[in-house]
């Protein structure tokens, strides 16, 4: 039985977790849970799961707030309470399901203490690709990618590697505004855009596949996870989001991963690897689909264009790329800007001078830290 610590329990990964958790009992067991401030949520979860242990790790938590906790669960406050629980607690595998930058310090504080990496937040890798694939190559330890397009990527590849890669192809929904003109969407409005035709998620990241933020992102993480050349990674509109993702190998055939747009089929390959185990969720039957494929209008979708023009710059830019799209999101959630205006001030930011080392973690949280001030400033 796999020990599992989840971490960011009560968003859409997390919940997703638990649901396998909770089907498999003989294989999987909750070790540790963590939220950032849903004290009510993860209080039931430890009641359901009983786990060992479990932190909220959001800046405002009270003492009291652990009293909706059963004393026999060993709890950890704030960030550095969060770092402490990955240290002290054992498990095989750790998910992090984490929204935003805030995964960085707990991906590396994983793989620090010989745990295995099943990793959704793509900010660890478009942040610090680099350094976070060489400590898992030098600790020896596995970092599986949990989005549902590199889950993909990764078992095509693992069975076509060998036959020579001409290029991968990454699948996108065209989110909430796929269908809207370059007018209509000078006049959307928050609650337009949290409506994803196909999936469930948090806010930030509906918002971002609305931008296409979210497919630049996987570009990015593409790049570092699996080490390849930009320009050989695509990305097309599939509006049905049943292609995760395809490889086109030298000679000119694609392989594709189809399921059904269904979080927990990669979060269970993660859990399992390097085996599969048999679910009842994840079964599509293709006799009455459509599949459709579309290109991508880069001046429908800027943001996609960013991450391209970002990577192809450096690994700092990356960082300033990330840290621009998190704020300019939260301020058009907050309704000071346009849905527009996000990659508009995303492409201010990254204008500015962003030379710079990005060889330890202390260089890259500078940068974000400053990327993050600038991006305020035009967003003001």
């Amino acid at each position: 039985m796999k020990r599992v610590m989840v971490l960011g329990s009560t968003g859409s990964i997390g919940r997703n977790t638990l649901d396998i958790i909770g089907r498999m009992p003989g294989e999987f067991r909750a070790a540790a849970l963590s939220c950032r401030s849903r004290i009510s949520e993860i209080a039931g979860q430890a009641r359901e799961f009983k786990p060992e242990a479990l932190a909220i790790s959001g800046s405002g938590f009270v003492a009291a707030d652990f009293k909706q906790i059963s004393s026999d669960v060993k709890c950890y406050g704030g960030e550095q309470g969060l770092l402490k629980m990955i240290e002290e607690v054992g498990a095989d595998i750790v998910v992090n399901g984490i929204s935003g930058s805030g995964g960085l310090l707990p991906s590396f504080k994983t793989l620090e203490c010989g745990k295995d990496l099943a990793l959704a937040n793509k900010e660890t890798v478009v942040m610090a690709g680099s350094l976070i694939t060489e400590l898992a190559r030098k600790r020896k330890k596995k970092l599986i990618p949990v989005d549902s397009e590199h889950a993909a990527l990764f078992s095509l590849l693992e069975s076509a590697a060998e036959r020579g890669v001409a290029e991968v192809i990454l699948t996108a929904s065209g989110g909430a505004f796929r269908d809207f003109t370059a007018e209509q969407l000078q006049h959307v409005r928050v609650a337009d855009a949290l409506k994803h035709p196909n999936w469930q998620m948090g806010p930030k990241i509906t918002v971002d596949s609305a931008t296409m933020a979210n497919k630049g992102l996987e570009v990015i993480e593409a790049h570092y996870l699996f080490s390849i050349a930009v320009n050989k990674i695509k990305v097309l509109i599939h509006p049905q989001s049943y292609v995760h993702a395809m490889i086109r190998t030298i000679e000119g055939s694609l392989y594709a991963q189809i399921s059904k747009p269904d979080m927990r089929l990669p979060i269970l390959n993660a859990l399992s690897y390097p085996h599969l185990l048999a679910a009842d969720f994840a079964a599509l039957e293709l006799g009455d689909r459509e599949l459709s494929f579309l290109p991508v209008d880069y001046k429908k979708y800027p943001l996609l264009a960013l991450a391209y023009e970002a990577v192809k710059r450096d690994s700092a830019h990356c960082v300033v790329y990330n840290a621009a799209n998190e704020v300019a999101v939260e301020a058009f959630l907050k309704e000071r800007i346009s849905f527009l205006e996000i990659a508009a001030v995303v492409a201010d930011t990254l204008i500015l001078d962003w030379d710079g080392s990005t060889a330890t973690l202390e260089d890259i949280l500078d940068i974000d830290r400053r990327a993050r001030i600038e991006t305020e400033r035009f967003i003001k």
